[in-house]
């Protein structure tokens, strides 16, 4: 397949143009993918709202230490429920769903490459998230007391990550094989390679996870003897939704960050390899989800032979210290060009920078989580850096959906608003994620809403609830400025960010087959090389 291959599809481009039965079907039956990746979005977002209200249920549980606003049985179901959805039926599917629209676009692609295998992936991921969050409900998953419940979660979530498998398929493959000529990969937009360091992640990690939950359902349905029951599945399935490998689900936070400072630079991204580079350092913990191990540092390790010590230590390097530094590696350039010149703050730049800034803060407290002086093990501090990981995340594909959002819908949503919107969720995950490293240190326990420990422990469950609840806040005041402005707001023009990709160099919607004409690249902003050199700001 080559970039100027146009591909079947059922869906013109004006999603407007169709009414009644006729648009139901067409959007039912798509293969354009920027309708995919609405749909992506959409749907993350509608289970986004659910999962921060659990989450919030579950901070309140812990805060209140006088009265059970939960069952104790469904505690540990809940904890499940929250770590599960967050991660896969929020977060991935979220990213990817930006990608799936979005990548297309910026490498001059007339299509997704194999669209009807990201058609059917989306719709696997959807029933089965469906009937994973169904099975929870009724007393199935980790810990649940309902065989077959617990039996239908392991199966629905094979299908889950099957659906998510298809999708970030086609987005590595339309990456590496679509591009538009003259885009070698080194002229690859900043997203898009941080989008196929992500899928690539996805497919190295997500079959060993699919084989796992195969094994546990086997043994679950027949005998029980070797895993642990409803009891043990989170012990062998638990790798695949904490660090480090959820920080290989949240790469595309950094392409999406650095994409948008060199657009309000209005600069060409300065040591582009080197970016390159960090984006890589990151994917690299796509292979502890291969071992399925988590590499750590055991108490006084100092004090033992030198072998022993590099025995232990290279492997807690390669996967906690190398995306310490890729991530360093991508900030710190990221700041050398906000800095040499002025940039215009815009909301999508408070999204990316601030997301940015707190999965990189989950790396390096995961770093420390490992050590074992540190004796945090078991403790609620490794909650505290999946929710910075989680949430940062999060803030960073809801920038996206804002700054890419005028070319999917043709429509801009106000910036000063959504300048409010970000501060309020980078507000809300540091009040959800800090408080619990101060109670990891003071030794709270993991996934439990009783206990008794020395220290103010209300206090800090009280304000990681208020982070919680500030998180359910920014959720509603998005999406209903995003309803409000993408169906009634001021049309945004094909390009009102003044970019650099591909992706504003066609009509806002894109028409079915993206371009008119083909683009031919030469430099990795080819938006730049078109417009005269008084108004760049920055030497070519």
């Amino acid at each position: 397949m080559t970039t100027i291959d146009t591909h079947v599809t059922t869906a013109p481009a004006d999603a407007g143009a169709e009414r009644g039965s006729a648009g139901v079907v067409a959007w039912i039956t798509t293969t354009d993918h920027k309708r995919l990746g609405r749909m992506y979005i959409v749907a993350s977002l509608l289970a986004l709202l659910g999962v921060a209200t659990v989450g919030l249920l579950l901070g309140l549980e812990r805060a209140d230490t006088s009265t059970d606003l939960i069952d104790a049985g469904a505690v540990s179901q809940l904890f499940s429920a929250y770590r599960v959805g967050l991660t896969f039926c929020v977060l991935v599917p979220l990213l990817l769903g930006v990608a799936t629209a979005i990548v297309p676009l910026q490498v001059g692609a007339r299509s997704l490459a194999f669209p009807r295998l990201a058609a059917a992936g989306f719709y696997a991921w959807l029933i089965g998230s469906g009937i994973v969050i169904g099975a929870i409900a009724a007393n199935g998953g980790p810990g649940g007391g309902d065989s077959r419940m617990v039996a239908l979660f392991l199966v629905a979530h094979i299908l889950l990550l099957v659906g998510l498998l298809a999708g970030a398929a086609s987005v590595a493959t339309t990456i590496l094989t679509t591009r538009a000529p003259g885009m070698n990969m080194r002229r690859v937009p900043l997203f898009s390679w941080s989008a196929l360091v992500g899928a690539l992640g996805l497919l190295l990690a997500l079959p060993v996870l699919v084989g796992a939950l195969v094994y546990v359902y086997i043994d679950y349905r027949y005998g029980r003897g070797g895993f642990g029951g409803n009891k043990g599945i989170m012990t062998w399935i638990g790798f695949g939704f904490t660090q480090p490998l959820t920080f290989v689900y949240a790469v595309p936070v950094f392409g999406f960050a650095v994409e948008v400072i060199a657009v309000a630079s209005g600069r060409r991204m300065p040591m582009r390899g080197v970016v390159f580079t960090g984006i890589g350092l990151i994917g690299v913990t796509a292979l502890s989800g291969i071992s399925q191990q988590v590499f750590s540092v055991p108490a006084n390790l100092l004090y033992g032979s030198f072998r022993a010590f590099l025995e232990v230590f290279v492997p807690y390097a390669l996967f906690n210290l190398l995306p310490v530094l890729g991530g360093f590696i991508v900030i710190a350039v990221g700041a050398k060009a906000l800095s040499s010149g002025r940039p215009r703050f815009t909301a999508p730049l408070v999204f990316g920078l601030t997301g940015a800034l707190l999965v990189f803060a989950g790396m390096v407290a995961n770093a420390v989580y490992l050590v074992g002086d540190a004796h945090l093990g078991g403790t609620v501090f490794e909650e505290g850096v999946w929710l910075s990981m989680g949430y940062g995340a999060l803030l960073a594909a809801l920038g996206a959906t804002a700054y890419w959002g005028p070319k999917l819908w043709g429509r801009s949503m106000p910036d000063m608003p959504l300048v409010g919107i970000a501060l309020l969720g980078f507000v809300g995950a540091a009040l959800a994620s800090v408080p619990l490293y101060v109670a990891g240190f003071a030794d709270q326990p993991a996934d439990a809403a009783s206990f008794d420990y020395s220290g103010p422990q209300e206090l800090w469950n009280w304000v990681s609830a208020a982070g919680h609840a500030l998180m359910v806040l920014t959720v509603l005041a998005f999406i209903g400025l995003a309803l409000r402005a993408f169906t009634g707001g001021p049309s945004a023009g094909d390009d009102p960010w003044d970019a650099q990709t591909l992706e504003w160099a066609t009509s806002s919607p894109p028409p079915a087959d993206n371009f008119a004409e083909i683009h031919t690249v030469a430099s990795a902003e080819p938006l730049l090389d078109l417009k005269p050199l008084d108004t760049q700001r920055s030497d070519a």
